[in-house]
């Protein structure tokens, strides 16, 4: 009877030696390594996709996270571009806020208005526009800031700099309306305006454009406004470069290495080969259509309003 117990023990034993239980040799072995995870975590800092879908403080927090930002915006949406879509500072922020659901409203509507001006917030706008207007306006942000009230000081009157050394202009400068309407036209004098952000650069903790390329920017102007400098920064090639962030904008639309990717996964995907394009991608599709109105191109749109009675309902073209 021992006999018989202790084969029936060792039978149980193998038995139970054959199930795979978490925290068993087999598991772990499954299990991805710490330096497996660390390659991995490396690797997508070097791929810049360790910021998606990520929160606004982390995006933020490192000048190679802002231009990471930056690059998978583009690369998510350009097909907006592609297909000639306008559209508003709030579809705008839509769009940033699948990649960065906290991303703060103020940081689109200030990068918005260095492509509208005065033009009302709700106007449309080209994907190309508001991205380097956005690049500017997100990776120098603490700069712009600071930008702004010196220009705000100068409008004023008030010399930023430490050292102010009396001249003929600067008696008339400070004669001049503190922030009316007639300030806010004609902007302040380019190279006192130099001179203030040549010291905010040399000082400043944060990323700013290259010296050089500010100066070259406001060399070949007397005067300008805030919103002008912006405009003028934003559309400035070797800024672009010197960011890094993006291509140039005649290679906007082209980014081959995604066009192959998305065909790759397009090809995995039954019953989208025939009808979807490497070009085409997903994500803007599944932004949620314009109260009232039906997603559909632009001249679509303005059609149907120009010939409509004032209804928003569409008709079917059959019916006619």
């Amino acid at each position: 009877m021992a006999t018989e117990r202790e084969c029936n023990l060792g039978s149980g034993s193998q038995r139970a030696g054959a199930w795979k239980v978490p925290g068993s040799k087999d598991a772990e072995s499954r299990a991805p390594s710490p330096t497996r995870l660390r390659v991995s975590g490396f690797t997508s800092v070097c791929q810049g996709t360790h910021i998606l879908f990520r929160e606004f403080s982390f995006i933020q927090a490192t000048p190679h996270n802002r231009a990471s930002f930056l690059r998978a915006f583009w690369r998510c949406f350009r097909t907006v571009g592609k297909n000639g879509d306008l559209l508003t500072m709030k579809e705008y922020h839509c769009l940033l806020q699948l990649l960065c659901p906290d991303f703060p409203l103020e940081l689109t509507q200030k990068a918005a208005r260095i492509v509208l001006m005065d033009d009302a917030m709700d106007c449309l706008m080209s994907f190309s526009d508001f991205l380097f207007a956005f690049q500017i306006q997100f990776y120098y942000s603490e700069f712009l800031d600071s930008v702004a009230a010196i220009y705000q000081d100068l409008l004023s009157g008030k010399n930023p700099n430490t050292v102010i050394v009396p001249t003929s202009f600067s008696g008339q400068h400070r004669q001049r309306p503190a922030l009316g309407e007639a300030g806010m036209l004609e902007g302040v004098e380019a190279s006192l305006f130099y001179q203030c952000l040549e010291n905010l650069c040399d000082r400043h903790k944060y990323s700013c454009p290259p010296p050089a390329l500010v100066k070259e920017v406001l060399s070949n102007v007397q005067r300008l406004t805030f919103y002008g400098f912006l405009v003028a920064l934003s559309k400035h090639h070797g800024i672009n470069q010197a960011l890094g962030a993006l291509p140039d904008k005649g290679d906007l639309m082209h980014d081959p290495a995604m066009d192959e990717e998305l065909e790759r996964l397009l090809v995995q995907v039954p019953g989208l080969v025939n009808s979807a394009t490497p070009e085409a991608s997903c994500l803007p599709s599944r932004i949620p259509p314009r109260v009232g109105s039906p997603w559909r191109p632009l001249h679509h749109s303005r059609k149907v309003d120009a010939e409509s009675d004032g209804s928003t309902e569409e008709t079917d073209e059959s019916e006619t």
